[in-house]
């Protein structure tokens, strides 16, 4: 039962990081990738290597990624 509220935590904590800017592949960045590829934009391939750069580039940017927002990193 604790699991669950160490998870609800860590979630209320990566939605905050993400509502004040700090992380780099945020859900809103992911969306919008995943629009444009609906659109006939970008490939998947394109989309998933976009996201891999955003996370390989977050620290250089000053931010975060998801997952370290999830962390509490």
């Amino acid at each position: 039962m604790a699991d669950y509220f160490v998870h609800k935590a860590r979630m209320e904590q990566q939605r905050e990081a993400e509502a004040s800017g700090r992380v780099a592949d945020s859900l809103d960045v992911r969306v919008a990738l995943i629009k444009r590829m609906h659109a006939g934009e970008l490939t998947l391939d394109q989309v998933q290597a976009e996201v891999r750069r955003l996370k390989r580039n977050a620290k250089k940017t000053g931010k975060i990624t998801r997952n370290q927002a999830y962390l509490g990193r």
